[in-house]
């Protein structure tokens, strides 16, 4: 049975790469919400976003940060990554700036999200959590790439946070 899944990434710059990671179809993610649906809960106050996003991830096993240009300094996902380390969810990153968007663009590759996150014991986020960096020169490469490996990848995230004690999985805070 597929896993189920929470989708991060920065909806301005790479809802259409998102989109294409979504239909892999090897995992069970929920859909992306519209554009209109999501300026709703956007214009919303900051706990209302927050309570949006944690129903969202009600369920879910692991979430996977989809690394874009801008992903890093993207607030709601930084709150994506601390909220899904505190529920001890399975956590990963793909880089996904080689794939296309709607205008048949690639992108630059940017900062890993994992590093402006400090764990308790001062160590980065980073130091834990995989950002996977997909094979490919061109976007086809890349997405067979990463519709290969991302089952391995959830399975290792998820079995990393099963190894990890819960001593070590308090919240983290951004950096």
């Amino acid at each position: 049975m597929p896993r189920r899944v929470f989708y991060s990434f920065d909806y301005e710059h790479d809802c259409w790469r998102a989109a294409i990671i979504r239909n892999i179809g090897v995992i069970q993610g929920k859909r992306p919400m519209h554009d209109n649906r999501w300026e709703a809960v956007d214009r919303g106050n900051d706990e209302a976003i927050k309570r949006w996003i944690d129903q969202q991830l009600r369920g879910r096993s692991c979430t996977i940060i989809l690394i874009g240009t801008h992903t890093a300094h993207c607030r709601w996902v930084q709150y994506e990554i601390e909220r899904s380390w505190a529920l001890g969810k399975g956590l990963l990153g793909i880089r996904i700036h080689q794939l296309l968007d709607q205008h048949q663009q690639a992108s630059e590759p940017g900062p890993n999200p994992f590093d402006a996150v400090m764990l308790p014991d001062g160590k980065k986020l980073s130091s834990v959590v995989t950002a996977y960096a997909p094979k490919g020169e061109t976007s086809a490469e890349v997405y067979a790439y990463i519709s290969q490996h991302i089952q391995r990848w959830i399975e290792d995230a998820i079995a990393a946070r099963s190894g990890i004690s819960s001593g070590n999985a308090d919240s983290p805070a951004s950096g």
